[in-house]
């Protein structure tokens, strides 16, 4: 991989850092300082260089879904993401049956194992099936079930090491036991498509969970007299909540509104892209489901959201733009955050020493122009 060397407008520690240079030794960043006359290979004018973007929260891109179950869909998906400056990603799974859950989990640990022509699958984040019926959105109902112990253990040995993330209704009978488990193996678990109560929260942050999925969106919302999910995340400082900032998913007052109570440090930019993301509207489906895209915005024949076509890139520039969320602080919620989520925040999500030298170059409108993984460029794509 040898030497590579970017001068330019480096967000490095959630500052734009003008004329520094970004030095990369073997796909590792050996130096991101100011500039002081060395010899740089690239001259970013104008833009910034950002860290490579982390999505934890995506379904399918480019035409395909984790749920296809095959390496070239995954692939595929990879192509697209990188296109947009996200250098890693949470393969992101829909309820299914036990079965069909195992296998995608086989294909993504086989995937995981070689070279990818995109961006790297870092893991993956279970979503479903252990999901309130009443807040299920666009997932299958006749697959939800209850949390045990014995499907946990079958779905983590299934994951090879690769689960990252679960999703799931901690008021579902068992979901104590099945979060505490999940903890004590190093799992991050979300409260998601939940109808849990405040007590209820109370009761799931004793314990174990630390993460909100796509805040605001199949929860209980807010209320004066039961706080509920959007309370509890809103109230518990230590907690990461996901934000799927596509202006259509959640209004830009309540995006704002939670960015003042939560700070930069504790959003995560989600997509919850399907396979639309990146194509055209369109008829596509998800989950067994026929889904229509019109204006960008996928949903299901009744009217329901069915995942987005939002890409990490224009959720920056929403926050940017519609938020008033500083450049750096915004491109955080992108990297460092999720990265962090991923549990691999010590590797990926910065530009500092001894990080993956996984980086993006954008231009004075936050658009991607050009994404590296492990100091090389990965080739843009557009089906």
């Amino acid at each position: 991989m040898g030497r590579l060397a970017v001068r330019g407008n480096l967000i490095v520690d959630r500052e734009v850092r003008e004329d520094w240079i970004l030095i990369c030794e073997d796909g590792v960043i050996a130096q991101a300082g100011p500039w002081r006359g060395e010899a740089a290979d690239l001259r970013v004018a104008g833009g910034y260089v950002a860290p490579g973007y982390v999505d934890v929260h995506v379904h399918g891109a480019g035409g395909c879904d984790v749920m296809d179950a095959s390496e070239a869909a995954l692939a595929r998906i990879a192509q697209t993401l990188a296109t947009h400056g996200v250098t890693g990603f949470l393969a992101t799974t829909l309820t299914a049956d036990l079965d069909s859950l195992t296998e995608v989990l086989r294909m993504c640990r086989v995937f995981a194992r070689r070279p990818s022509p995109g961006a790297a699958l870092l893991g993956v984040h279970l979503e479903g099936p252990w999901i309130s019926p009443d807040y299920k959105g666009a997932q299958n109902p006749d697959f939800i079930v209850d949390p045990t112990l014995a499907d946990a253990r079958v779905l983590l040995w299934a994951a090879g090491g690769l689960l990252r993330i679960v999703t799931l209704a901690p008021e579902r009978p068992g979901a104590g036991a099945v979060i505490g488990y999940l903890r004590s193996r190093g799992i991050r678990v979300s409260a998601g498509h939940t109808g849990a109560t405040w007590e209820e929260m109370k009761e799931a942050a004793r314990c174990g969970v630390s993460q909100v999925t796509h805040c605001f969106n199949a929860m209980r919302g807010f209320h004066h007299r039961e706080p509920g999910v959007v309370g509890a995340a809103m109230m518990h400082g230590e907690w990461t909540v996901e934000l799927i900032a596509d202006g259509v998913h959640v209004h830009p007052g309540a995006m704002a509104l939670l960015y003042r109570a939560k700070g930069a440090d504790r959003i995560a930019l989600v997509s919850d892209a399907m396979r639309a993301a990146g194509m055209p509207d369109g008829d596509y489906h998800l989950g067994g489901f026929a889904v229509t895209v019109r204006g960008g915005a996928a949903r299901l024949p009744d009217g329901t959201l069915a995942g987005s076509t939002l890409t990490l890139d224009r959720a920056v520039q929403h926050m940017v733009r519609l938020c008033g969320v500083p450049v750096a602080e915004a491109v955080a919620m992108a990297s460092e955050v999720p990265a962090r989520a991923a549990g691999c925040g010590h590797r990926k999500g910065r530009l500092a020493a001894g990080y993956d030298a996984d980086f993006v170059v954008l231009d004075q409108d936050l658009r991607v122009e050009r994404t590296f993984i492990a100091g090389a460029e990965v080739q843009r794509v557009d089906w």
